[in-house]
């Protein structure tokens, strides 16, 4: 999903340069923390990570072409509450016999206590494993199964702390035992079986803050929808190959990051940013933590995040409103209403000096370097996205022009204006491959001066311009979407309290101006507020 925000800048001529872009995009896609997935995928761009408040300057119209169409496009919405707190926005689209939906929780890594990471991704794992009547043939017989592993789980730890190694392998041959009788009576991938049958795809995915789970379905499959989407939340069985999915886990942090350079130097790259916020952990969670995890670490974790008023749904496409809600309370009213979870998440102290972090692995030498910058909500939010444009997005991007075509320092420039996510303060991000005979450094000091350059000089009206459309082009691209404007709505329910403000951010992207961009980037890209990160070869 992440990698259609990656820039394809590189002459498809040149291989080594598309394995230096494949690099990048590996280390975006590790910050951004997306899991791999156990079902079907869902082909659509990841939800967008753009301002939604305004800009201090004079806000200005969208051009007239456009304003009829948001204008139309915000009277087809319709937004209920349940008794129990849960949100709908239903957004009718009639072009296609076709509906989206995303079940937005507002819940991801952050929320997981220290010592217990990787809750929100297994969590988003298992929650296709079904139900006490869904991906089982006989729950009667397997739930006493379920209940010894748990049991022999906690008497193999005990075991292993207290040095007996015989009798843990003893626990171990008896866990294998009743693992495989479990597993006879499990209907695999059931809950995707359906969807499938039904002519659907769904998807699910984990970042810091947020996990979302995205369907399509023909338009005559909505009660359909209602029915399993509210039965998996509902009475869930988590615990249903739970120490199989442990290891699928596992083996996906070590691919992701024990035996990848660049997952690696992210790793200690944002540890090295942040020192209280949860944004310094992997959304992936810690080996040692992830390994340690019990059913009941993820239940528990269920049952505080999981409830009503954490959950937004987004329904976009071939449907009516009425019937929506009708639906929706016959099926998600049934969930009872729980309190909020009180935040604890600490707030990242303000950094007084320039921090560091070097790696040397078997690796093509890649440089980092991030700003903190204010969360999704602060008024800034355009200008900054209006500055990753100017200096990384496309072909005709300051730094792709300065730094690889014609110093012909770095192979490839990317970046991201929110790393590893935006509820919270987080950072803009720096990435650079060195071109051969160059160094890093070399690279650092040629980067600076493009950043200088935004400090000192006005940005141009041209240049500023056509920014602009770029912007409001993949804006408007996403719009057409059913799912990008399904998870879109969400997004925006859920971080800024209503939909309406995704409906603004071209306002936001308009008044924009020179003066705001010098204003932003004097105060942001201090030596004081950078973070640098060197991979370089062993």
């Amino acid at each position: 999903m992440l990698l259609a925000k990656l820039k394809r800048l590189i002459p498809s001529a040149v291989r080594l340069r598309w394995l230096l872009a494949i690099l990048i995009a590996l280390t975006i896609i590790f910050w951004k923390l997306v899991p791999e997935v156990a079902v079907a995928q869902i082909q659509t761009a990841s939800p967008p990570q753009q301002p939604l408040q305004k800009s201090k300057t004079q806000t200005q119209p969208v051009s007239s072409s456009i304003q009829p169409y948001l204008d139309q496009a915000i009277k087809r919405v319709t937004e209920f509450r349940l008794d129990n707190g849960l949100k709908f926005i239903v957004f009718e689209r009639h072009q296609a016999p076709v509906i989206s939906f995303v079940t937005y929780a507002d819940v991801g890594a952050v929320d997981e206590p220290d010592g217990k990471t990787g809750m929100a991704h297994f969590l988003e794992h298992l929650a296709f494993k079904g139900t006490t009547r869904i991906g089982t043939t006989d729950y009667k017989a397997e739930k006493p199964l379920l209940d010894r592993l748990e049991q022999l789980n906690t008497q193999i730890k005990a075991a292993k702390a207290d040095g007996k190694q015989d009798e843990v392998a003893q626990l171990q041959a008896e866990f294998e035992q009743v693992e495989s009788q479990a597993a006879k009576l499990v209907k695999e991938n059931e809950f995707i079986q359906i969807v499938s049958q039904a002519g659907g795809d769904l998807n699910a995915y984990t970042y810091l803050d947020k996990t979302v789970y995205p369907y399509v379905l023909p338009a005559n499959k909505l009660e359909l929808w209602m029915s399993l989407e509210s039965e998996r939340f509902l009475e869930p069985e988590f615990r249903r190959e739970f120490y199989k999915e442990r290891d699928v886990i596992l083996e996906e942090r070590r691919l992701r990051v024990e035996n990848s350079p660049t997952g690696m130097m992210g790793e200690k790259f944002l540890d090295t940013a942040f020192k209280v916020h949860p944004y310094r952990r992997p959304g992936i969670g810690y080996e040692k933590d992830i390994r340690n995890l019990t059913p009941k670490d993820v239940q528990e974790f269920f049952d505080t995040h999981y409830i009503p008023s954490n959950l937004t749904i987004s329904i976009v496409g071939d449907v009516n409103p009425t019937e929506v809600k009708q639906l929706a309370q016959i099926y998600f009213g049934r969930y009872p209403a729980k309190p909020k979870p009180i935040e604890e998440i600490p707030v990242e102290p303000p950094q007084a000096q320039i921090r560091e972090v070097t790696l040397r692995l078997p690796s093509q030498p890649l440089y980092w370097e991030g700003y903190h910058r204010p969360a999704v909500t602060h008024p800034d939010n355009a200008v900054y996205d209006i500055i990753g444009s100017l200096l990384w997005v496309g072909p005709t991007s300051r730094l792709y022009k300065s730094l690889v075509e014609q110093q012909q320092l770095a192979s490839d420039v990317d970046g991201d204006t929110n790393t590893p996510d935006n509820k919270y303060p987080n950072l803009i991000v720096f990435l650079a491959t060195t071109a051969s005979g160059h160094t890093i450094d070399e690279l650092a000091a040629a980067l600076e001066k493009e950043i200088d350059k935004l400090k000192t000089e006005p940005v141009s009206a041209t240049e500023l311009q056509r920014v602009k459309t770029q912007i409001r082009a993949a804006l408007l691209d996403n719009l057409n979407s059913n799912m990008g404007m399904a998870r879109r709505l969400s997004e925006y329910e859920a971080k800024t309290g209503s939909w309406r403000n995704s409906f603004k951010y071209l306002d936001e992207i308009a008044a924009v101006t020179p003066a705001d961009i010098q204003r932003v980037t004097k105060a942001t890209f201090t030596a004081e507020n950078r973070t640098i990160g060197k991979l370089l070869s062993q």
